[in-house]
């Protein structure tokens, strides 16, 4: 994998996921439709987050209403570390993902790469949409952690082994939803 936007912010991640998927439509199209995708919308995105409520043994969150995907995560906690509109978005938050309720709090973009306040998880991740010609674009997606310190490493590490399996299960699942979406869209402007 070459340079990434999120290199300023976690240049030496402890996981590293990035997707993507070819879109046939231009990359604004694409960006904008990826952004207002509600994720949970997808019945299987849900089961996997009431599975994960089960395994960990957390209250089944409430029911959040219809919402993009930008709107969504940052009710949630996550704070924008930098968009470009129509091409770029990167969110981060610190928690402690091996909890059965998560809660994520924003860093200041400025203070994200040097925060370390120990026993934590930093994470950040990008939408982003490339043209790769008049009428297709690249969506892709990136997602980097790191740990604060060791002991939130020991926690973290084999928490992530253990759900890897799901979070990768949504990021398949969401990433052709949103390509639909923005072909669709692109298709339906004629």
């Amino acid at each position: 994998m070459g340079p990434s936007v999120l290199d300023r912010y976690i240049p030496k991640p402890d996981i590293r996921e990035r997707h993507q998927t070819t879109v046939h439509a231009p990359a604004e199209v694409a960006y904008r439709e990826a952004m207002e995708f509600d994720f949970e919308s997808l019945f299987l995105v849900r089961a996997i987050l009431r599975g994960r409520e089960i395994l960990m043994r957390a209250p089944p969150a409430l029911p959040a209403p219809p919402m993009g995907f930008a709107a969504k995560t940052r009710s949630r906690g996550w704070g924008l570390l930098t968009e470009e509109p129509g091409r770029l978005y990167v969110c981060g938050a610190k928690c402690q993902p091996w909890l059965p309720e998560v809660v994520f709090t924003p860093i200041e973009p400025e203070k994200f790469s040097q925060y370390a306040e120990p026993g934590l998880v930093k994470i950040a991740w990008t939408i982003e949409a490339s043209p790769i010609g008049p009428d297709h674009a690249l969506l892709a997606t990136e997602t980097r952690a790191v740990a604060t310190d060791g002991g939130a490493r020991r926690k973290f590490l084999p928490y992530f082994r253990r759900m890897r399996p799901g979070i990768l299960a949504i990021r398949w699942l969401v990433l052709p939803a949103m390509r639909r979406r923005a072909e669709a869209a692109w298709r339906a402007r004629g």
